[in-house]
């Protein structure tokens, strides 16, 4: 290889070969990558109050969020995002611009007040997912929209246990 054929290599496009329109893969690659950075953000947020824990149930709390940190959706979306043609996050700042959660910095945080912060946050992520499953489908985009219900599944599997944990025990 010589170094034209090596310059040309390091510009070369990205795009992979799609029976999806130019338009269709910006939209659901664009809405997987907020996907994507929602997820990183849920994650890291899970971590800090996995770490942060304290309380009386310090041990069940602990081990839940170490549960819930596993998420297996993150490569699995940005590999889809390629598949059809797109590009995916590149950096830390991109996926604060793009990340809808809030963060959470805050020196204490109550347990349930974790919980119940986690809680919220996977119930908004699953009216996204299904924001974004309707997309797909409506732009033909079967395969995003099978993943897609998966991760509502395991979304809403999270949100559930995060509901039961908080539940008063006159509830």
């Amino acid at each position: 290889m010589n170094v034209h054929d090596a310059k040309a290599l390091q510009i070369a496009s990205l795009e992979t070969p799609t029976d999806l329109g130019p338009d269709a893969v910006r939209d659901i690659s664009g809405a997987l990558n907020i996907f994507l950075a929602d997820m990183f953000a849920l994650y890291v947020k899970t971590k800090n109050f996995h770490w942060h824990m304290s309380g009386p149930h310090f041990r069940d709390y602990h081990l839940l969020l170490d549960e819930q940190a596993h998420f297996a959706t993150t490569d699995a979306a940005a590999e889809r995002v390629r598949k059809i043609g797109g590009t995916t996050l590149r950096s830390i700042g991109q996926l604060g611009r793009l990340q809808r959660f809030r963060d959470n910095e805050a020196d204490f945080v109550t347990p349930l007040d974790m919980l119940t912060e986690l809680r919220s946050d996977n119930k908004q992520l699953v009216a996204n997912l299904r924001e974004t499953h309707d997309l797909c489908e409506m732009l033909g985009d079967v395969a995003s929209a099978s993943l897609l219900e998966n991760w509502i599944d395991e979304a809403e599997r999270r949100t559930w246990f995060l509901f039961e944990a908080t539940r008063s025990s006159t509830s």
